[in-house]
């Protein structure tokens, strides 16, 4: 047992603080959610101050357990509070993260992910033990539709108007038109989102998880998409060659048990003059480097989500979420590509076009 004398108080106190912020965030999480889910944030939204009573009564919820959630809000600075009029309100900044469902920046989805994973503990226990994977499929379901509806948002604002755009000559093929391979699609936001934009373009999407094709293929019938936009159950090694004029990776590569593979039969289905989209979560070269909340959000899930179903694709290569540029383009040129670039970044993802 270490001698507490010889320990640094200063340092174990303030390590204390943050250890105990996280769990308080942790906990905060499940207020997020439930509010979320009981339309309490939407409730708030735009209304000016509310009492506990009024509250209640909008959301058809009992006042005692809404009063107690308003305080938790106050006491996380998500809502503020008028000790005059006993009254709660939210900020109209804080309802774009919490209550408008459409905004880049709504964040409840999120929370959706960390359920998975802690429900999934056991798994990952095992998986640590024995070093078996984890496949996509066989996580708790919160998982893929907290990231499909999570990324969604994200997608929405920034694909069609920003990422596309910052491709080489990619947004005037789409307009003329062409065909487009989404690999990994998940739930189809991402090809949907293309599809409407670009209706003189075909598009194919392909997950290896059936439930998220299925979903995939709804989502598209209610975009009034389905005519232009197909989803099958593929592997990123298998799917059907088309000579794609663009082939897109949404942050999904580095799930891969191979990506090098992936990325060979992307370019031996790509057209002559294709393109290759490779989305990626944000990461710097060097651990060091990714000392961040956003990079701790991603290495975390990586440990248990990535890397697992990599790792139960029989795990060639590990990228892990936090791969960064130089290994991904160390990846395409293994493959034979001879172009690869940054196109853009945000502060959650880098944007890389390849070209054979």
């Amino acid at each position: 047992m270490m001698n507490a004398s010889t320990l640094d108080q200063s340092r174990l106190e303030s390590f204390v603080g943050r250890a105990i912020g996280d769990l308080s965030a942790a906990y905060g999480g499940v207020m997020v959610s439930l509010g979320s889910k009981l339309g309490l944030y939407k409730a708030m939204a735009g209304a000016g101050p509310l009492s506990a009573g009024e509250l209640a009564a909008r959301s058809q919820c009992a006042e005692r357990y809404v009063r107690e959630w308003l305080n938790a809000q106050v006491a996380g600075g998500y809502a503020d509070y008028h000790p005059a009029s006993d009254t709660y309100e939210l900020a109209p900044e804080h309802a774009m993260v919490l209550a408008e469902e459409d905004s880049p920046v709504f964040i409840p989805h999120a929370w959706q992910v960390v359920a998975s994973m802690w429900f999934d503990e056991d798994r990952a226990l095992e998986a640590f033990r024995s070093g078996t994977g984890i496949a996509w499929g066989d996580h708790d379901g919160r998982l893929q539709c907290g990231v499909a509806a999570f990324y969604r948002n994200g997608y929405r604002a920034s694909l069609v108007s920003q990422w596309l755009p910052a491709l080489e000559g990619v947004v005037e093929r789409l307009q003329a038109g062409i065909t487009v391979a989404d690999v990994g699609c998940g739930h189809g936001h991402s090809t949907v989102l293309m599809a409407q934009a670009f209706p003189n373009s075909r598009f194919h999407g392909f997950d290896v998880h059936p439930a998220s094709v299925e979903e995939a293929r709804r989502n598209a019938a209610v975009a009034g998409v389905a005519d232009r936009v197909q989803f099958d159950v593929a592997r990123a090694t298998d799917y059907p060659a088309h000579d794609y004029g663009l082939i897109c990776f949404f942050d999904c590569l580095h799930d891969m048990g191979d990506p090098v593979a992936a990325a060979r039969h992307a370019a031996a289905t790509l057209a002559a003059d294709g393109t290759v989209m490779l989305v990626e979560p944000f990461a710097n070269d060097r651990v060091e480097h990714n000392q961040s909340a956003v990079a701790r959000l991603y290495y975390a899930a990586s440990t248990t989500i990535c890397c697992a179903h990599a790792i139960s694709e029989g795990g060639t290569l590990v990228l892990g979420a936090q791969a960064g540029e130089a290994r991904l383009a160390d990846v395409f040129r293994r493959a034979g590509f001879g172009h690869f670039r940054r196109a853009t970044e945000t502060p959650f993802n880098l944007v890389l076009e390849a070209r054979r």
